[in-house]
């Protein structure tokens, strides 16, 4: 039985590798519960719209920090992770420094004060 692994030229595995570390230590550093569903939908999000970019642009974003958060971001939205423990997240975000989060995580923080 061999094992499944991405090709080199698909940076898709990686990006959601990266994109799953990312919301486990968000939701680990707000000390609340990740909604798992929706984690997995934001991660689903992502791969697609990967996927349907051509491979020179996933070779961009998986080489630019700036770019892979903006899908990040996306994929977080449009999951309705940014629905999720709104009031909660919302209150937390008002003292950010208090969070111990870097500040790449105002992607996602942004989307519950707005």
């Amino acid at each position: 039985m061999s094992k499944v692994t991405p090709s080199p030229s698909d940076p898709t595995h990686e990006l959601r590798e990266e994109f799953r570390t990312h919301l486990d230590t968000f939701y680990a550093r707000l000390k609340l519960a990740p909604p798992y569903e929706s984690v997995e939908k934001a991660l689903r999000a992502l791969t697609t719209a990967v996927h349907a970019l051509p491979k020179p642009e996933q070779s961009r974003i998986a080489a630019d920090s700036a770019l892979r958060w903006e899908q990040f971001r996306r994929a977080f939205e449009s999951s309705g992770l940014s629905k999720k423990h709104r009031g909660i997240i919302a209150g937390l975000a008002r003292n950010r420094a208090r969070l111990d989060l870097p500040p790449e995580y105002d992607q996602f923080l942004d989307l519950f004060s707005a």
